[in-house]
């Protein structure tokens, strides 16, 4: 029997709603082809897909690709341009119906390699609860001098964490997705860095983290995530999913994660925080402003597959409003201003039209085909950063020694 094949990221909210949306798009089409879609962790996800050339050689007729990869796949042929489909039939409202930010990273070398899957830059997520209690405001204004607000520098989120961190109640000051995947240290770097005005370019715009700024980031992480009296212990075992699944517990006053995971806190059965989360943007050096990330997912078709035009059909059902919708009450990130700024979703999740505030302030990573190992690389300084007394300044100069050998 004839059958779709689709790589998923493994997230119970992706894998829920594209079967959902599988089963509509068959029932609205009078189609009866069976979906076979496997759920894999990233690793697993973007070896699949790209390293053993599943999407090129037909493996796999639709995956969930990351902005992170995209780049890569695109110059390996492994995902199709979409360009052709578009110019027939775009989706709706295309692409007017998204942030610009959304449109940016699929762009390459003219083509469009993949439609905004799933969403949400990085920010600040905070237990609003806490923060407006009256003894928590006394307690903390006490000790430090300052009214309790969410930081809006590091120096203050340090404070405040372990202001907040009570182990004997299961909480802990913040929590941190601290495992070594190439993702998440990698991305709190960035983070750590772009909020003192640093940057991965040099004036040559080459891969540089060679400098002063880079230095104070790694220095201060290194110095948050090792605090026991701040930090979740368990964040050295989580991922990103993991973090938020341990915020969601209630197990934090703060976390840096995706815009996502605080959404995920008020549609989740298991969360023990609803309606007391909220999320503002990231804290910075008090000289320098704030700044996100923006990776975002999204549905590619791979070159090799023998059903591109159903598997273009298909992308353009889930990416209506409707399907943008869908997946945000599933747990996901819909990425259309029209979900946004739904009444009915803002009514579930309070903050969520902040979006496009955190959209201002998203930067994004370098697009070239040596970042997936530059990544690596700077994921592996980070950990040896977190587990030996090596100095920020000479992990940082040995690591561009190699970066500069694979560029």
């Amino acid at each position: 029997m004839e059958k779709i094949r689709i790589a998923v990221r493994k997230f119970g909210p992706f894998e829920s709603t594209l079967q959902k949306l599988w089963d509509l798009f068959c029932l609205k089409n009078n189609i009866s082809i069976e979906a076979e879609m496997i759920p894999l962790e990233l690793h697993d996800l973007y070896e699949e897909t790209i390293t053993n050339k599943g999407l090129k050689n037909g493996s796999w007729d639709i995956a969930h690709l990351n902005t992170d990869w995209i780049f890569d796949a695109a110059n390996e042929q492994a995902v199709q341009d979409l360009t052709p489909f578009i110019a027939q039939n775009a989706p709706q409202n295309y692409p007017d119906g998204w942030h610009q930010s959304l449109l940016n990273l699929q762009q390459i070398n003219n083509g469009t390699y993949g439609l905004p899957f799933h969403d949400g830059p990085e920010c600040l997520i905070f237990r609003k609860d806490l923060f407006e209690d009256k003894a928590e405001q006394q307690a903390f204004k006490k000790q430090f001098g300052y009214e309790l607000h969410p930081p809006k520098t590091w120096a203050a989120f340090t404070q405040i964490a372990e202001f907040f961190n009570r182990p004997e109640e299961n909480l802990y000051g913040c929590v941190f997705a601290n495992y070594p995947d190439g993702h998440n240290m990698v991305f709190d770097f960035c983070l750590q860095l772009w909020t003192r005005g640093g940057s991965l370019l040099n004036a040559q715009n080459q891969i540089d983290i060679n400098h002063a700024a880079a230095i104070e980031a790694l220095d201060y992480y290194r110095n948050i995530v090792n605090n026991k009296k701040a930090v979740h212990p368990k964040s050295k075992d989580f991922g990103s999913i993991e973090a938020g699944m341990a915020f969601a517990k209630g197990e934090a006053a703060l976390a840096i994660n995706w815009f996502g995971f605080a959404s995920m806190c008020e549609v989740i059965e298991e969360s023990k925080v609803k309606g007391k989360v909220d999320i503002t943007e990231l804290p910075h050096d008090k000289n320098h402003n704030t700044a996100s990330l923006n990776v975002y997912w999204l549905y590619t078709i791979g070159t090799g597959s023998k059903h591109k035009k159903l598997a273009y059909d298909f992308l353009r059902f889930a990416t209506t409003a409707e399907g943008d919708k869908l997946l945000t009450k599933e747990g996901g990130i819909g990425c259309r201003k029209s979900t946004w700024n739904d009444a009915e979703i803002n009514k579930t999740i309070p903050f969520y039209h902040k979006l496009g505030m955190l959209h201002e302030h998203a930067l994004t990573l370098p697009q070239t085909p040596v970042w997936p190992k530059v990544a690596e690389l700077i994921d592996q300084m980070v950990l040896k950063a977190l587990e030996s007394d090596v100095s920020s300044k000479k992990l940082l100069e040995e690591t561009q020694i190699t970066i500069q050998k694979i560029i």
